[in-house]
């Protein structure tokens, strides 16, 4: 006979009662099934676990050994069954979240600290990488969701959401001319020196400016190229050249810097953040990026 969860609920009751008539009724029970259950565990035990009189029961030394014992087992299966379900439902276990390094600034810190009040036992686990490196980990199952900003990276295989859209700004040296302004046209820019993300850094975001400055009716003078943010960030605040940057380094001041927005640019010149995952998405993915798109309004 297994020791079930009823049946140790059963001893637990009767040991608490003292008295089968009274256990019985807690358990909306008939007596006679009840002193037949005990009767048996005792015999799968091996020891008499209760002493039988005329005004009730009282434990034994084993009884109340196993008492001690039958109430850790009922709490731990109590334990295990709900944190099961809460894992199912995305409310506990690990999250593994990949980003790029600028999400950490604008995005990160708010989705943490929603994601602490609304989800307490689930334990996110960040990484940090560049858009290629962050999207094919998600592909080979070493981070659950990524956040990415240039989707040439991205595998056809993993499924994409936009959850926010940036304004991409003309970062200015400080002293430069036009900092001062409220806003300027792209084509103001046509004789400045450009300094832009390689290649390899960057590529959707460095075709994005190549196309709008030549709708603007000029080709971007390129006298630098930087595979990662301080690069730029650089180059800007030398004052050797300027660029073209996403909002969201306006959370990062950097001295000899301003930004401008622009006015009049031909095309969409904007800076997408995208959530990428494996297909069929285990419940705390849905749950992270549904708290995403609440915060950030999604695409």
């Amino acid at each position: 006979m297994d020791l079930s969860s009823r049946l140790l609920e059963q001893f637990l009751v009767v040991a608490e009662e003292r008295h089968f008539g009274r256990a019985a009724e807690r358990l909306s029970m008939r007596q006679p099934p009840l002193s037949q259950a005990i009767q048996r565990l005792e015999r799968r035990v091996g020891v008499q676990l209760f002493d039988r009189g005329p005004r009730g029961v009282s434990l034994t030394p084993a009884g109340e050994a196993f008492a001690t014992d039958a109430a850790r087992l009922l709490a731990a299966e109590t334990a295990a069954l709900d944190r099961a379900r809460r894992v199912g439902k995305g409310l506990e276990g690990d999250l593994r979240l990949g980003y790029v390094s600028l999400l950490s600034l604008r995005y990160l810190p708010r989705l943490l600290g929603a994601a602490a009040q609304q989800l307490p036992g689930l334990r996110v686990r960040l990484h940090q990488d560049s858009s290629a490196g962050v999207a094919d980990m998600v592909l080979t199952g070493s981070l659950d969701l990524g956040f990415v900003r240039d989707l040439s990276a991205v595998p056809a295989e993993l499924v994409t959401s936009v959850f926010a859209r940036e304004r991409v700004m003309a970062a200015l040296p400080t002293g430069h001319p036009l900092a001062g302004a409220e806003a300027l046209d792209l084509a103001e820019l046509r004789d400045e020196q450009f300094v832009l993300p390689t290649e390899s850094a960057l590529p959707a975001l460095r075709g994005q400016i190549h196309r709008v400055c030549e709708a603007a009716g000029f080709t971007p003078a390129v006298r630098a190229s930087a595979d990662d943010l301080t690069g730029l960030l650089s180059y800007v605040a030398s004052g050797l050249c300027v660029s073209l940057l996403t909002e969201a380094l306006l959370d990062l001041p950097v001295p000899g810097i301003t930004y401008v927005p622009l006015c009049g640019a031909p095309g969409r010149l904007e800076s997408t953040v995208t959530a990428v995952h494996r297909p069929d998405p285990d419940p705390a993915v849905r749950r992270v990026l549904d708290l995403a798109t609440e915060l950030y309004g999604g695409g």
